[in-house]
């Protein structure tokens, strides 16, 4: 494996570059709150944001971005179609007032946000169209399960770049993973963290120790060294910092072996299985 870095990226079936570490913006309040984390974040070498129409903050992240003065063409923005506006009309008019909002010309990454019955291949087939015209720089899903994507891919061409579900060392969604590998789908991990709700685990406090990080930090290392894009979220400058600073120690096999086997299904978000 090649020596990553805060700058390293993965291309994309498309040929795009995302960047392996982004910036979450969930449950973080429109305004102020976003704004200053946003600020932290790009001072501290995040150039990947993730937003969505549901968080209700678009105006803000995009607001924040173009005050920082860095080139749009420097940043990687992901926003995402929330599933009261799916269907093929509405999605694309979704979309429009998605761009309004965050004021901008174009989004790196377009992504359907949750696999909706009845609706998610029609929605496809709008994001294959915003695709083509050059508003959306790459398209994905996300919450998509193997058999979600497997139906997905029975009615299109057009391959999802983007897998973004929840991942982390609790909920190590090995299957999903190999097919998306197999694909050539990149899987991007959201609550990579579980919310700390496993922090103290023996396991990840002696890694930890060895390497002289922070148990987040090696939970985060982990999901990179598998491969996967993270997107971590916090509000606090000194994690925003931490959850960035991954780059001066690398998890060896065996650490890699026993986070693996911490497994055991733990959700802390919806489990799209079934949808």
């Amino acid at each position: 494996m090649s020596k990553l870095t805060a700058h390293s990226t993965i291309k994309l079936n498309n040929g795009t570059s995302i960047p392996i570490v982004g910036f979450g913006t969930w449950k973080i309040t429109p305004g102020p709150s976003v704004h200053k984390a946003v600020e932290h974040a790009l001072a501290a070498g995040y150039r990947h944001f993730d937003t969505a129409r549901i968080y209700l903050n678009e105006k803000s992240v995009g607001k924040a971005l173009k005050e920082s003065g860095i080139p749009r063409k420097d940043l990687f923005v992901t926003t995402k179609l929330w599933n009261h506006d799916q269907g093929y009309d509405s999605a694309k008019k979704a979309f429009d007032k998605s761009l309004k909002r965050l004021g901008m010309e174009y989004v790196d990454l377009y992504l359907l946000h949750w696999p909706v019955p009845e609706k998610r291949l029609e929605s496809w087939k709008a994001l294959i169209e915003i695709y083509k015209s050059g508003r959306a720089k790459a398209i994905g899903v996300s919450n998509f399960t193997e058999e979600q994507l497997a139906e997905l891919l029975e009615h299109t061409d057009v391959v999802p770049a983007v897998n973004q579900v929840e991942f982390h060392p609790y909920l190590n969604q090995k299957l999903l993973l190999d097919y998306c590998r197999e694909h050539n789908i990149v899987l991007t991990a959201y609550s990579p963290l579980a919310h700390g709700r496993r922090m103290q685990d023996g396991t990840l406090l002696s890694i930890a120790a060895k390497h002289a990080k922070t148990e987040a930090q090696v939970m985060l290392r982990w999901n990179l060294q598998l491969g996967n894009v993270i997107i971590p979220k916090s509000t606090d400058e000194v994690r925003i910092n931490e959850n960035i600073d991954l780059f001066d120690f690398e998890l060896d096999k065996e650490d890699m072996e026993q986070i693996e086997n911490l497994n055991e299904n733990f959700r802390t978000c919806w489990d799209p299985t079934g949808m």
